[in-house]
């Protein structure tokens, strides 16, 4: 598939591609603090079960931009079954855990060439380590098998975003060609690694690496001049696209990718659909997205109850023998239980009758023999999360009205994001903001709640309006060095007209899928989506009438999308949302307001018709 038929993408002013001074001085603040944990590790005083090196670079080392410290202790087990020069990957006795919780017990790990997985479980069950482990190497995956681990952002530098895709493939042909000498000195031209590395080198072309780079970035939604950027200038988001456009040129023969569409519009999330969905060598992909695993996935791994369940399919596939899968074992277990009831009341009428004796032992060693022999259990699914936004006064409108609104960030009319917006939004509205990459919905939503002025125009906000607002960086106001416990205590104390008690935290804290040891563990410590889900529950402590809803989506699993998709259709108030999600747009949205070229249109069809509009104006054929 070509994406030269696309037009160049713009660039958002929230999203932009140069960084803020706060950001500057968050990246200084990041890395002096890298530099003194590093300092400390090399000293001996922090000590990790696990590889302080959470992500290898295609040759298993690490890289400049593919390394993360990893500060949880994890603890790895596993042995290696599958023949030590195969390309596909079988490992028995799999176990993980950190800080001495087990998240995954005694089970396998296969992996197979020209199968794509969807790796799917509840927040905090353990798909980040797993990807961790995996890449590090903490399993013993045979050396010649080169791994690329999509987690974190390309590294800021000189170079521009193109010169920074085709730098990290020259290092990649620079190792096959090592891979390839050693291989042969070692153990001959019969070895049979050799043809997957002359494969490889057939595939890496050099007099087309600017070409299919430059593909690359524009699919993720880079132009020509973006493409020629520095990567020092970049925000974080936009490295990670560099990153991802690494990992998809690298193709290597396992390629991780956690939640890869989270940076990603819509128009980008569609092309990255269509370019993995042929991916050929090994995908083990983590994503929230249940059009995204559908379009891509061949096959589903279940992260659940500490076990990997795999199945054959896309997620409808999962979904489906699940639910069958399911039937069969409440049935089983039903009919079990019925026997056993029946069998120990025939014991228990017995009594001391001597000639029924011998049969009430007998009755006995079957009822021993299927408790042996293991019983089946009932069906029991991990607990998500189920909430609602509170009540609100309902306002007459106009609640949020735009008049004659144009923006710039420069102040200039020639660098005019938006020209002459007029429309309204009020408590009735149930609206998601699609377009582009640049188009502007961050910036929107940031006109809507006051944080940026109008360049020209008006937007009038009702008196008593209050907005409930979530955005990507909203887990920031989190302190991780506290608990949950201890966090919403010291947010809302208790005063004469608002009085909370530790077990009535408890239950509320509970009711967002925060429960048991996470109340009292540090944030810390909690995984992102566990974390989004407190920035929920901060949502709720007050009576919004209106919720902007940025990317809500980008840590939460399945389940508890799902579960917010239920407490946006319960709310009374107006809602604007962002997301790269199709289903919870399919699920929420009652308008779909498209957001390009200086304005906002409504858009007549469903959101599945913008779906197959933008993959028709990328030449897919669905």
């Amino acid at each position: 598939m070509s994406a030269t038929n696309n037009a160049f993408r713009g660039m958002d002013g929230a999203d932009a591609l140069f960084k803020s001074k706060a950001e500057l001085k968050a990246e200084k603040a990041a890395a002096k603090e890298k530099k003194k944990l590093e300092k400390s590790k090399s000293s001996g005083s922090v000590k990790s079960l696990a590889k302080s090196v959470s992500e290898v670079s295609l040759n298993g080392g690490p890289s400049a931009d593919n390394v993360a410290i990893d500060e949880s202790p994890r603890t790895v087990t596993g042995v290696l079954s599958s023949r030590p020069t195969a390309r596909d990957i079988k490992i028995d006795g799999f176990s993980l855990g950190i800080c001495g919780n087990e998240l995954i017990q005694d089970c396998s790990i296969e992996l197979t060439i020209g199968r794509r997985y969807g790796l799917i479980g509840q927040n905090g069950c353990g798909k980040s380590s797993f990807l961790q482990a995996l890449a590090s190497r903490e399993v013993p995956i045979p050396d010649h098998l080169d791994i690329y681990h999509l987690h974190q952002e390309a590294e800021p530098s000189d170079r521009t975003a193109l010169e920074a895709v085709i730098d990290h493939i020259r290092e990649e042909m620079e190792r096959l060609h090592a891979q390839e000498e050693a291989i042969m000195s070692e153990h001959g031209p019969s070895d049979e690694r050799l043809e997957a590395i002359y494969d490889r080198l057939d595939e890496l072309d050099p007099n087309t690496f600017e070409s299919r780079a430059a593909e690359l970035l524009h699919g993720l939604g880079f132009s020509r001049v973006m493409m020629e950027r520095k990567t020092k200038d970049m925000s974080g988001g936009w490295r990670m696209r560099v990153a991802l456009a690494r990992a998809l040129f690298a193709a290597p023969t396992l390629l991780l990718l956690d939640e890869p569409t989270n940076h990603l519009d819509l128009e980008a999330c569609v092309w990255l659909e269509e370019y993995l969905k042929t991916y050929n060598k090994c995908l083990v992909l983590v994503s929230h997205s249940q059009d995204f695993l559908n379009g891509v996935c061949t096959h589903i791994i279940w992260l659940t109850q500490r076990k990997l369940t795999y199945y054959t399919g896309n997620y409808d596939t999962f979904m489906k023998t699940v639910a069958e899968n399911e039937v069969v074992q409440m049935k089983k277990y039903q009919k079990e239980q019925e026997d056993i009831k029946h069998i120990k009341e025939f014991i228990a009428s017995c009594g001391t009758y001597a000639n029924l004796v011998k049969q009430a032992k007998s009755k006995q060693k079957i009822l021993d023999k299927m408790v042996e022999a293991g019983l089946t259990q009932p069906v029991q699914r991990e607990r998500t999360f189920e909430f609602q936004f509170p009540d609100c006064d309902k306002l007459p409108p106009p609640v949020l009205p735009f008049q004659n609104v144009s923006f710039s960030y420069s102040g200039n009319a020639e660098g005019m994001l938006y020209k002459d917006l007029e429309f309204g939004i009020d408590c009735d509205s149930r609206i998601a903001l699609v377009g582009p990459n640049g188009a502007g919905k961050s910036t929107l939503l940031k006109l809507m709640l006051g944080d940026l002025q109008p360049t020209k125009g008006t937007v009038t906000r009702h008196m008593h309006l209050s907005i409930g607002r979530y955005h990507q960086h909203s887990t920031d106001a989190l302190d991780n060095s506290m608990t949950p416990l201890e966090f919403f205590a010291f947010t809302y104390p208790n005063t004469p007209t608002f009085k909370r008690e530790t077990d009535e935290w408890r239950a509320f804290l509970g009711r967002y899928g925060i429960t048991g040891r996470l109340q009292t563990s540090k944030i810390g410590m909690l995984s992102e989506g566990q974390k989004s889900r407190l920035i929920f529950a901060m949502m709720c402590m007050k009576n919004h009438n209106m919720m902007l809803l940025d990317e809500p989506t980008n840590h939460l699993d399945i389940e508890a999308i799902d579960s917010l998709a239920e407490a946006i259709k319960g709310f009374k108030g107006g809602m604007v949302l962002v997301s790269h999600d199709f289903r919870l747009i399919d699920q929420v949205a009652k308008d779909i307001w498209v957001c390009e070229k200086q304005t906002v249109k409504p858009w007549k069809g469903t959101i599945r018709e913008y779906k197959a509009h933008l993959a028709k104006k990328m030449g897919v054929n669905h």
